[in-house]
């Protein structure tokens, strides 16, 4: 069963259709949406700011999400995927958004809708990543546009697949 736990009287709320994966760690100021998956070691500390999460999000194996306290928050919109052994510390991210395995998003970053952060890119603390980008390298800079068929095609298909993958735990 997953770690969950109270932290400062914040008490994390989980939609019942998420999947937690056993050793997944959930803690604090934390709100999870629907038909999200937090995968196997992922962290997700919200203790010492909030940590919100819509819809159809799966945080994958070994992410991190946390903050600076009472400086920076953890906002993550619908259908988003964050890849293996990502790192979002107090950033927003907007919807249809694939942050790839590696990735590090630091704090007062945003990360605009329908976009790319290329594996292991390092996003600094403060950039605004423009809708409809890629993003890759360190420090991270725009390398070309995401066409609206990579949205469909790669964005929204890894968060419907990772979905789907989490029903496979329900047998």
């Amino acid at each position: 069963m997953a770690l969950i736990k109270k932290v400062r009287g914040f008490e994390p709320k989980i939609d019942e259709s998420v999947f937690l994966a056993e050793n997944a760690t959930v803690v604090g100021d934390v709100e999870i949406g629907k038909d999200c998956s937090i995968w196997f070691g992922a962290v997700l500390r919200g203790d010492v700011n909030s940590i919100r999460i819509g819809n159809n999000v799966n945080i994958q194996d070994g992410a991190v999400l946390h903050s600076l306290y009472q400086k920076s928050k953890v906002v993550i919109e619908d259908n988003v995927s964050v890849g293996h052994n990502a790192i979002i510390h107090g950033a927003t991210v907007h919807s249809n958004v694939l942050v790839g395995m590696g990735a590090t998003i630091l704090d007062n970053a945003e990360i605009g809708e329908n976009s790319i952060i290329a594996a292991n890119a390092l996003i600094k603390a403060g950039t605004v990543v423009e809708p409809n980008s890629v993003y890759a390298g360190v420090p991270a800079k725009k390398v070309k546009d995401v066409s609206p068929e990579q949205v469909e095609s790669i964005i929204k298909r890894t968060a419907d697949n990772y979905r789907m993958y989490s029903t496979w735990y329900d047998e």
